[in-house]
């Protein structure tokens, strides 16, 4: 199973917002951090801000911040919200079916089986434990302006 680039991004965004504990970050700033498309993540965080995981403000000087704690932002939260609308299997709701077999597939089960385990781990854990004693990654996100990274889009 691999994630979607937006959830990748969505949680770089959430990081960065923890490790910098309240301070307004703008999304650009995010973007050349990463050396990402600031086009891409600007979507990702329209979604996470219409979720309530970040809070946006308005005007000069303004930018995101984490809308709770984050120990409050879960895992598995995330990855439902940015993962929504992409089934894993064709016969899985929202895929727009098309499998012949699906009447009489026993997969369907098996991969149902398999993704709430694997919801089950990522509901265990919070963007806090991301980042919490990460030294080498509060190193990284904290440090100044990236010299060789310029964000794409």
């Amino acid at each position: 199973m691999k994630l979607a680039d937006r959830t990748d991004y969505a949680f770089r965004v959430l990081m960065y917002l923890a490790v910098n504990g309240g301070r307004l970050a703008t999304a650009r700033e995010i973007a050349a951090r990463y050396g990402i498309s600031h086009s891409h993540l600007t979507r990702v965080v329209w979604a996470l801000g219409r979720a309530g995981f970040v809070e946006t403000v308005r005007g000069k000087g303004g930018g995101l911040r984490l809308a709770r704690p984050a120990e409050a932002v879960g895992v598995g939260e995330v990855v439902r919200l940015m993962e929504r609308g992409i089934p894993l299997a064709e016969c899985f709701p929202g895929s727009g079916g098309g499998c012949r077999i699906e009447t009489c597939c026993a997969l369907k089960g098996i991969l149902a089986e398999a993704e709430a385990a694997f919801f089950s781990v990522l509901d265990r854990y919070s963007v806090d434990d991301l980042v919490h004693g990460n030294g080498e990654l509060r190193a990284f996100l904290l440090s100044g302006p990236p010299s060789d990274a310029r964000p794409q889009g």
